[in-house]
């Protein structure tokens, strides 16, 4: 299940699953944190407060937040520690082996949302899956399980090959120019600053 937002010019892919998993990790720590107050009183929230928001954090940042946006301008891969930005005319290839991975003048980036379907998923997948793929989805090897749009890798690879080709098709990807040497990154230093603070809280713990 994955979570696709579509507007006139931009289009979001979320893993649905993750979500969930997100939320009943959460549910299970708040329910964890409050039955530990009950019992052993209010130093839970100094011995156990630390882990349980790390692993809640930890999920949000791994399963809820990353997302891979498409839009006129490029490709937006939101990962767990950085955002990064792709240029429609940096892109080349799209991959879709072990994830979504873009193929780019500037290397290659893999997107965290979008992982390849597991062994199980894909001995599922039937001919059917692959029908109205569009044309460069398809290659010497046929199509991989990574690409199926029932998976994460590929329904998020569907929106941006989707919108490469009308691009290509319309000529404007015939002489690629590239703004900048490298494509632009944002660091997400509030998650790693609370994720680096709540280890090091939770390390404390265990030495006093």
């Amino acid at each position: 299940m994955c979570d696709v937002t579509m507007g006139d010019v931009r289009e979001v892919f979320r893993p649905g699953f993750g979500r969930v998993l997100c939320i009943a990790i959460g549910a299970v720590c708040g329910v964890t944190m409050v039955a530990l107050v009950a019992s052993v009183g209010l130093s839970a929230l100094w011995s156990a407060g630390p882990w349980l928001a790390l692993v809640a954090g930890s999920c949000w940042a791994l399963f809820w937040r990353p997302e891979v946006v498409v839009d006129d301008g490029g490709v937006r891969l939101v990962n767990v520690f950085r955002t990064i930005d792709l240029p429609w005319p940096s892109i080349q290839a799209v991959d879709t082996k072990w994830a979504l991975t873009l193929v780019t003048a500037y290397g290659r980036y893999t997107g965290w949302a979008a992982p390849a379907p597991g062994m199980h998923e894909a001995v599922r997948a039937t001919s059917r899956d692959a029908e109205h793929l569009p044309d460069s989805a398809w290659s010497s090897e046929g199509i991989r399980p990574g690409d199926l749009p029932s998976s994460p890798s590929g329904s998020a690879a569907l929106l941006i090959r989707r919108r490469w080709e009308k691009l290509r098709d319309a000529g404007y990807l015939d002489d690629p120019r590239l703004e900048h040497e490298a494509p632009p990154v944002t660091w997400h230093r509030t998650t790693i600053a609370v994720g680096a603070g709540l280890a090091v809280l939770c390390a404390v713990g265990l030495l006093v």
